[in-house]
């Protein structure tokens, strides 16, 4: 019997190792800058402790440490309720059964392109500069991979061509549909009054306010990207993956949106 046998490593092996890594990696982003990375560190040292102790021959600490690890299980399903709901929220979303999505996924750029020459760069932004002037407050969700029919239902759904009139009428401080955010679909706007999830990280800036949290939030559990005006200061920001993204001007944020869509 060959000693190194337990070396080999196959191609099973390899593409197991990679799954987990990709698991940890968004088990990690579900969490980052939330209190249950906080919990998660310390139930990983805990488990670093009974092991310690079991090397050691610490036969009574070690088994209470083993009982708590037994159940650690059910205690995982407990303390960490809200952020498995929001990964198999993120999961169903996907639609990776949806013919569109299977047809995105074999002719890729294609698709992308086609997108991306759809929006209309020029209304957006004419729209974004001019309520930025009037400090009209605003929050705009562009579509990626992602399927973010979930959130459809959460405002009232819509078929409207994106146009810079029509962004500026829906935003209109006493206009019925000011209040939310609305989806962007292939240069159509799908959804308005729209209730996004709020981050529940704890290092947010001060200046952010509800509409930046709203927008990081749902551009940490889905790849959409997220443009959002402030009405305190008429800032436009940029959110991708759960953070803000910064920008030199108005042009180099046309080039990082292009750029983005096109992922």
């Amino acid at each position: 019997m060959n000693r190194f046998e337990f070396l080999e490593i196959t191609f099973i092996d390899v593409l197991d190792i990679l799954l987990v890594a990709v698991l940890l990696f968004y088990l990690y982003r579900l969490v980052k800058g939330t209190v249950a990375i906080n919990i998660f560190v310390g139930i990983v040292i805990i488990y670093l402790i009974w092991k310690l102790t079991d090397v050691l021959k610490m036969d009574v600490l070690s088994n209470i440490l083993g009982n708590f690890i037994s159940v650690g299980f059910f205690a995982l399903i407990v303390v960490f309720q809200q952020e498995i709901r929001k990964f198999l929220l993120l999961i169903g979303s996907t639609n990776f059964a949806s013919r569109r999505n299977i047809v995105r996924y074999f002719n890729f750029l294609d698709q992308r392109q086609a997108q991306l020459s759809q929006l209309n760069f020029e209304a957006l932004f004419t729209a974004c500069q001019t309520m930025s002037k009037d400090r009209t407050g605003a929050i705009i969700v562009l579509e990626r991979n992602n399927s973010l029919e979930f959130l459809k239902d959460t405002g009232e759904a819509t078929q409207i061509e994106l146009t810079q009139g029509i962004l500026e009428a829906i935003f209109f401080k006493n206009g019925p549909l000011h209040d939310g955010a609305i989806l962007v679909k292939d240069n159509q706007i799908v959804a308005t009054r729209v209730i996004l999830p709020v981050t529940k990280k704890t290092d947010i800036p001060s200046r952010f306010g509800l509409r930046h949290r709203a927008a990081i939030g749902v551009s940490e559990k889905t790849d959409a990207v997220v443009l959002v005006l402030s009405e305190q200061t008429g800032k436009l920001s940029y959110f991708k993956d759960g953070a803000l993204v910064p920008y030199k001007d108005v042009e180099a944020l046309k080039k990082i949106l292009e750029e983005d869509l096109l992922q």
